[in-house]
């Protein structure tokens, strides 16, 4: 799995029927990579039934899993990757025993560190909106060589300043697909958000992931 595009579309709650329409406009607007949580109803058959529509260099996995039973879930599923709210060595050990990449939610320096000698590829610092993008700098002191995703309270806004302390990915739900376009299942609206958010995202331009193979 190699992120050019460091953005992580995040879709809680989303419909089934109205997923593969939202999947293939989101990545023709320029998304590279988008999880469904795994407490959105249908969460594994929607990956699944939707795994064949992926095109190629694009990636569909499953977010919020919290333990080896919703793991094992969201890899029975075929989902290209996983991404945890909370640090369990058991998840990224198991997820990493089947050559599934996962970005292991953290928060506390002691979490990070954890998640990423546990073997995750990249850790999401969650919720990092609580402290922003000086906390983000603050953890890079000590962790220069750990890459670390924003999730949570990330957005157009305030997408350059994450970057800058030295984020490596950001991941957005809302404010990236657009609130309203998701609500109201407005395709033209919503690929307007996705590439908006796309075009102001630093990496994109500097191709600073340019063939960064996320499974380390």
């Amino acid at each position: 799995m190699k992120l050019s595009v460091p953005v992580i579309g995040i879709l809680r709650g989303v419909d089934e029927a109205f997923f593969p329409d939202l999947m293939t406009a989101a990545f023709d607007a320029g998304l590279q990579a988008m999880e469904v949580t795994m407490n959105t109803e249908g969460a594994e058959r929607i990956v699944r039934k939707n795994l064949s529509r992926v095109p190629k260099g694009r990636y569909l996995g499953i977010g919020t899993v919290r333990n080896i039973d919703e793991a094992k879930r969201a890899l029975d599923s075929g989902a290209a990757f996983i991404v945890t709210p909370n640090t369990d060595a058991g998840v990224i050990g198991y997820a990493r025993g089947r050559d599934v990449p996962v970005i292991a939610g953290a928060f506390s320096p002691t979490e990070v560190y954890t998640a990423w000698s546990s073997g995750a590829c990249m850790v999401k610092v969650f919720p990092c909106g609580l402290l922003g993008p000086s906390y983000i700098r603050e953890l890079r002191g000590p962790f220069d060589d750990i890459d670390l995703v924003a999730v949570g309270g990330v957005t157009v806004g305030n997408l350059r300043d994450y970057f800058d302390a030295g984020v490596r990915a950001v991941g957005a739900s809302s404010a990236l697909f657009g609130k309203t376009a998701l609500t109201d299942r407005d395709l033209k609206k919503l690929s307007g958000h996705v590439k908006k958010f796309v075009e102001a995202c630093p990496l994109c331009h500097d191709n600073g992931l340019e063939n960064k193979d996320i499974r380390r």
